[in-house]
């Protein structure tokens, strides 16, 4: 049994999936043009910005933590080696998806083949530190290590934070949205609710927004 609560860093996962999905549907859109609606869609703006704070914060904060405690333990040194080479592979992918988009000749015709890419990448990716590194930093960290790290990947998202913790929750169990809500302060819980929640809906992530 797990001794950390890892929810919030399943539903981010979670998140991270769902939206891989919808971007997969943006690229197959019979009745569209993808290249304008991926390449305005607040969804992959979203996306882009809260993987990448997510990605920095494991690496600044999260990582050098674990190597510090498993010092002297080369496997699981490995381990961590390899959730920075498959961070490392992320960007590229979405690199090549943002060059397709602005390549108004021969990018639409690759716009299903790169977002597959990216798709196995990340999936890849998240499923390698499901499987192997969260039960690592479960053995490893403390209870504090493990919440500095939460409040470091908060800090990164700053002014964000009332867009990501939304978009993360969007369709999270009931248990993983209390377990991501309890820390935060009563004011910051009533906000989510009444402000934060709202505007997010209000949001239509994944269609063009003219004038863009």
């Amino acid at each position: 049994m797990s001794k950390l609560d890892m929810s919030s860093m399943y539903a981010f996962h979670d998140a991270l999936r769902r939206e891989l999905r919808h971007i997969a549907e943006v690229t197959e859109r019979p009745d569209d043009d993808p290249r304008q609606v991926l390449a305005t869609a607040v969804g992959w703006e979203l996306f882009k910005k809260a993987l990448h704070v997510h990605h920095v914060a494991e690496d600044e904060a999260l990582w050098p933590q674990m190597r510090a405690a498993l010092a002297g333990r080369p496997d699981d040194l490995a381990l961590l080696d390899a959730m920075e080479a498959e961070h490392a592979a992320v960007d590229p992918a979405i690199d090549a998806l943002d060059a397709a988009l602005a390549d108004r000749e021969s990018g639409p015709a690759r716009l299903g083949e790169l977002s597959d890419a990216l798709a196995a990448v990340l999936t890849g990716h998240l499923k390698h530190e499901e499987d192997a590194a969260l039960p690592l930093i479960d053995a490893t960290l403390t209870e504090a290590q493990w919440q500095q790290f939460g409040q470091a990947s908060g800090q990164r998202f700053g002014s964000d934070i009332p867009r990501v913790i939304p978009w993360m929750l969007d369709g999270a169990s009931e248990r993983a949205t209390a377990a991501m809500l309890a820390p935060l302060p009563e004011p910051v819980r009533a906000a989510y609710a009444n402000e934060w929640v709202p505007a997010y809906k209000a949001l239509d992530l994944w269609a063009a927004r003219t004038g863009a």
